[in-house]
């Protein structure tokens, strides 16, 4: 009999589950921003995936033509100074950014959701001291900050994930906690306390799944923010030289005298996909934003 009831449960929940989803898509379908967001990152991943199968040259392939050339029939947006093919770059630079953007986003969701619990459930000297920590991330120049810490640790794709995690995760905090002090004084938490249930339990089981959606929301948008950062960082060298990124494009662009050379080619197709990828990324989370919040569907 409690296998019986055990497999009925979790055919209930999965039912549940599925239930959520296909009403979550049917909201976001109608979405007409969330879905050119969806398809322009969905088009982005897959150059990402298949870099190496549509790229006509390596990532490190130098002297496929004259350094500087323009746009030609063998390299469609010309050459870098070391005879590189930029469009070949650019593809594989796709790679890094989302990379990049996808992990620490991550990342810096989950220190500020671990941070924003804590915080809102505990209150007291606790939420004090942790929000004093929190205010006062948010009141140093983040870039400057970033850039502090980038040049400290060196360069490197890990240091650049954990230099923009650290420095993103107060906003994402201060959001959670937010959510937590309304969601700890609901019925539902103050009848699992009543029972006897821990405070774990209720974190984990009662008020983690309430926020989830909100962190992932959020997160979508942190993903905009983390690729923003890290074409910043490596725009003013603080790259990963190791790794090609659409950042690292317009570092060695400028550095080289491309735009007082007027080498629109190199310049322009990275500045273009850094653009779409972040709009991307933005109508997505903005339309969860309109998901979580009925108040601002249209």
């Amino acid at each position: 009999m409690k296998n019986i009831r055990s497999k009925g449960a979790k055919i209930s929940k999965l039912q549940l589950y599925h239930k959520r989803v296909a009403n979550f898509w049917r909201i976001y379908s109608r979405n007409k921003m969330g879905m050119i967001g969806l398809i322009i990152v969905t088009f982005f991943a897959a150059i990402a995936i298949l870099a190496p199968y549509i790229s006509p040259y390596g990532e490190w392939e130098y002297l496929t033509g004259p350094p500087f050339s323009p746009p030609s029939k063998e390299h469609l947006l010309g050459t870098d100074e070391l005879g590189r093919d930029i469009f070949s770059l650019v593809i594989y630079g796709t790679r890094i950014s989302l990379l990049v953007g996808v992990t620490a986003a991550l990342f810096s969701t989950v220190i500020g959701t671990v941070i924003g619990l804590i915080s809102g459930y505990y209150g007291g000297p606790v939420d004090h001291i942790l929000m004093r920590i929190t205010d006062a991330f948010l009141i140093l120049p983040s870039l400057v900050l970033m850039i502090i810490l980038a040049a400290l640790l060196g360069p490197g794709m890990g240091n650049i994930i954990l230099v923009i995690s650290i420095t993103t995760w107060p906003t994402t905090a201060r959001i959670i906690r937010s959510q937590v002090l309304s969601l700890k004084e609901r019925a539902f938490v103050e009848s699992s306390r009543a029972i006897g249930s821990g405070d774990i339990y209720i974190l984990f089981h009662h008020i983690l799944p309430n926020v989830v959606p909100l962190m992932f929301a959020n997160m979508v948008l942190m993903v905009s923010a983390a690729i923003i950062s890290e074409a910043g960082l490596s725009f003013l060298g603080l790259g990963d030289p190791h790794h090609t990124s659409w950042g690292m494009i317009l570092h060695y662009a400028s550095e080289h005298g491309a735009i007082a050379g007027g080498m629109w080619w190199y310049i322009i197709p990275p500045g273009i996909c850094l653009l779409l990828l972040v709009v991307g990324f933005v109508f997505i989370g903005h339309s969860m934003d309109e998901i979580l919040n009925p108040r601002l569907r249209r």
